[in-house]
């Protein structure tokens, strides 16, 4: 008898850690989405400390800029769910929509390509006993293109849902074509679902990296950018502009799959016939054929 019970006992134990583990993943997954939809999004920047032997050194701009912007949920699966976001930007009579960033979540994955520096990642490969329940957060270039990738727990405790990860990604889009004198930056990022949006909060470091040498903190700033959410009406005509370009983005995407399944470190070409990869794609029509989505992308992959 006394068996008979502790086998009965081990067995709804192990039943109930099912449903937990069940239970955790749908809170992850609903967090995950819960930042889709139309926002109106603050983005602020400020560089708080540096640490720059040159006495001319300058800090960058405070940064404050709002927009409206429209993320699409792409791929909803039970291990992957895909975000892309939409700025609409100009007149409201005539919104023009620029393809932003988009992230890609998946569940327990081992895969990863690393920002080194340059245009070169690296392909690493995590044990499966280190990203047990973990999501993987991946984001890319306007352009489809590895950017930053980092994996980490989704959290929820407290009333509140967030998830943090630090890792080394290419400069911002904001500091780009402002500065050179750091090559990488490493983004502590935050997610958190709040009663009105979501908020994505960073503090990054500005780093010189050289061959053979330490890396060097030149800088460090604070970034919190806030996502209300607002009416789905407010960004039609970014939903319009996907449902047209969906297929061209789809085809970009399944090259980029291909290059990524190889399981290589990338290295990219900066330009080709002096235009970046996302002046090429950008050009492209609606409805471009697949060949040519891939021959443009081939030229840019080493």
């Amino acid at each position: 008898m006394k068996k008979l019970i502790m086998v009965l006992t081990a067995t709804a134990v192990g039943i109930c850690s099912i449903n937990a583990q069940k239970n955790k993943k749908q809170q992850d997954r609903d967090a995950i989405k819960a930042m889709s939809g139309c926002y109106k999004v603050g983005f602020n920047f400020t560089e708080t400390f540096n640490y720059s032997t040159d006495s001319l050194y300058k800090p960058s701009k405070v940064k404050h800029d709002k927009a409206l912007e429209w993320v699409e949920v792409v791929t909803d699966k039970n291990n992957k769910i895909q975000l892309q976001h939409l700025l609409i930007v100009g007149p409201k009579n005539r919104p023009h929509i620029v393809k932003h960033w988009r992230q890609d979540w998946l569940f327990e994955n081992q895969d990863l390509f690393m920002f080194q520096k340059g245009t070169h990642w690296k392909y690493v490969e995590l044990p499966k006993e280190n990203v047990e329940g973990q999501w993987t957060q991946k984001v890319f270039q306007v352009d489809d293109s590895p950017r930053y990738e980092g994996t980490a727990t989704w959290v929820h405790i407290d009333g509140k849902s967030y998830w943090e990860n630090g890792t080394d990604a290419p400069l911002a889009r904001r500091e780009h074509t402002k500065r050179s004198d750091y090559n990488v930056m490493h983004r502590r990022n935050r997610h958190e679902i709040t009663s009105e949006g979501w908020i994505h909060e960073q503090d990054n470091d500005k780093i010189v990296r050289e061959d053979n040498k330490e890396d060097f903190i030149l800088a460090q700033e604070k970034g919190y950018n806030t996502y209300v959410k607002v009416e789905d009406s407010k960004c039609e005509a970014a939903q319009k502009w996907w449902a047209e370009h969906k297929g061209l983005w789809k085809k970009i995407r399944k090259k980029w799959d291909k290059a990524f399944d190889m399981k290589k470190d990338i290295t990219l070409q900066p330009k080709v016939n002096n235009k970046k990869l996302f002046s090429h794609l950008f050009a492209l029509k609606a409805d471009a054929s697949k060949k040519e989505v891939n021959t443009i992308i081939d030229q840019f992959l080493n």
